[in-house]
């Protein structure tokens, strides 16, 4: 029986998710791999898969079948994501959007009430940027236990947030470079693109 992470990474390449060339990713820093989730999340059966799986690793970690009372994903890689994720969960799902100072809101009429339990969904987990500012959000706005858990941990760590619980269905190491010390740069590689800035990425 394949078990979650093997089959994870079997539905990442069966949806052409994995992407190999030379990437500038937000942090400035160069890549030969990009992990681009959104391809496989556009497939309504592999998103309910993966989320299905997630749910169940979170339910079996905890020994509780309603763990949450909502999923908030940062908007907007993670908005097909926390919608699926809170479906599998059965609880409502919403996302956070940047506030023009800095950081996440809710808008469109979204709201957290103070002690609900919030599970911060994330496909990609590489730095934590996005997680860590929406987590500071509903800290501000009181919610109860907060928890962050994503498709992929590419951060290199077991515990990018801290303290907060996390939840991964499958890490991958993909090395990463400064600029000037990136090998691709240096064996005349084409300009490193940032993913989404051309078409097919």
């Amino acid at each position: 029986m394949i078990d979650a992470p093997e089959r994870t990474l079997e539905l990442l390449k069966n949806s052409n998710a994995l992407l190999e060339g030379h990437f500038l990713l937000s942090s400035g820093r160069h890549a030969g791999r990009y992990v681009q989730c959104a391809r496989l999340l556009q497939h309504p059966s592999f998103s309910e898969e993966v989320c299905a799986d997630l749910a169940s690793v979170i339910r079996t970690d905890l020994d509780e079948e309603n763990p949450f009372d909502v999923i908030v994903g940062p908007a907007m890689g993670a908005v097909t994501f926390g919608y699926e994720l809170a479906r599998a969960f059965g609880v409502r799902g919403v996302f956070a959007e940047r506030a023009p100072k800095g950081g996440f809101t809710l808008r469109r009429g979204f709201s957290i009430q103070p002690g609900e339990r919030v599970l911060v969904a994330e496909d990609v987990v590489t730095t934590g940027k996005s997680a860590k500012e929406v987590v500071v959000m509903l800290q501000e706005m009181g919610a109860g236990l907060v928890s962050v858990a994503s498709i992929v941990n590419r951060s290199g760590r077991s515990d990018p947030f801290d303290a907060l619980p996390y939840y991964a269905l499958t890490e991958l190491e993909i090395p990463s470079w400064s600029a000037d010390a990136c090998p691709l740069c240096a064996e005349g590689a084409d300009p490193a693109v940032k993913p989404g800035s051309r078409p097919g990425l």
